[in-house]
């Protein structure tokens, strides 16, 4: 079996594992009245299991993200560049022009007036 496989199943048998302690204990503090809702219910038990299903599979899943992405690798390629600086405080004269104020000479770029 490929090594990414089998990390991939441990890291969600890890977050199965955690989503029944953090339903647990989410039951066992009775948060929101949890406990009561789940044990006076006929179908506390299927809540229950999608509880357990949806939070498994959310911390499965950042589980495995978080150690694919600690998985780096060292690049000892070279990054480019001579990491010289670069003069930036020096002045440059630049030429600019305004446009031509007179709009009867240019008629282009006179205001449009609506009726």
């Amino acid at each position: 079996m490929p090594k990414l496989v089998q990390l991939y199943i441990k890291q969600v048998l890890l977050g199965f594992g955690l989503s029944g302690l953090f339903v647990g204990g989410l039951l066992y503090t009775n948060v929101g009245n949890l406990w009561h809702l789940v044990t006076s219910s006929d179908i506390g038990l299927i809540a229950v299991i999608m509880l357990f299903m949806a939070n498994g599979i959310i911390f499965a899943g950042v589980q495995f993200a978080i150690v694919i992405m600690r998985m780096g690798h060292e690049d000892d390629t070279p990054k480019g560049g001579k990491r010289q600086p670069i003069a930036t405080d020096i002045p440059v004269r630049v030429a600019a022009s305004a446009p031509s104020q007179n709009l009867s000479q240019n008629p282009q770029n006179a205001p449009q007036t609506r009726l």
